[in-house]
């Protein structure tokens, strides 16, 4: 399979975390005023639902909308600092992938869990507003992972002639069901983010890092 399309997630599979989503969900957190006590309990559910959509996670926990808009505000807010401070490294290789791919003429779209505005304020940061031909973020008509919204959306954007000639890659079961209910013929998990071997027993493929992604497809033709 010639990919016409390769679809990467960013934080965790092109981009390196680093343990930022935890910081700045802990910074959301103490900005609205849950108690101390609740902390290690929502927690694990920000690390066991990696991937999604981070207002539908604060809505999960909080029950209830305005609360979550306000938490939700608050973590985009204390992750583009943290972005802006310097804390935003791309995973090795990851430009080198995505340049290789772009010039065999393979499409290549980043998509994430955040807001579209903290996307782009990690775009600035690493440089690369114009490296993929496309970044997508969940927005009105285009639901967050699991759904497969994000995958289908870039593939009609990008003008691709059949979804099954996309590849997929993140480092989250979130990620890869996004990408097998898109009809991906190649779904990849990464090992370099939040999600282990056993969580990405869906997958197509379980890569060490998105630097193996062009012998997979190599091997895949």
């Amino acid at each position: 399979m010639t990919p016409e399309l390769v679809v990467l997630d960013m934080a965790g599979t092109t981009v390196a975390d680093d343990g930022l989503v935890v910081k700045a969900f802990t910074a959301a957190i103490e900005t609205i005023g849950v108690p101390e006590e609740k902390y290690p309990e929502m927690l694990q559910y920000v690390v066991d639902t990696m991937g999604q959509s981070k207002i539908t996670v604060f809505r999960a926990l909080l029950r209830e909308d305005t609360r979550a808009q306000q938490a939700n505000s608050a973590f985009e807010a204390a992750y583009g600092d943290l972005v802006r401070a310097g804390e935003c490294q791309p995973i090795p290789g990851a430009e080198d992938v995505i340049r290789g791919l772009r010039g065999d003429g393979v499409k290549v779209a980043f998509t994430t869990g955040f807001a579209p505005a903290t996307q782009q304020a990690i775009l600035d940061a690493l440089g690369w507003r114009d490296l993929a031909d496309l970044a997508l973020a969940p927005g009105d008509g285009v639901r967050g992972r699991p759904f497969p919204d994000l995958v289908l959306a870039a593939a009609l954007r990008l003008e691709v002639t059949d979804v099954r000639r996309t590849a997929v890659v993140g480092d989250t079961a979130s990620d890869v069901r996004c990408g097998l209910r898109a009809g991906a013929s190649v779904v990849a998990g990464v090992l370099t983010g939040a999600g282990r071997r056993e969580d990405l027993l869906e997958a197509t493929h379980v890569l060490d890092s998105v630097r193996d992604l062009p012998t997979l497809l190599e091997g895949t033709k």
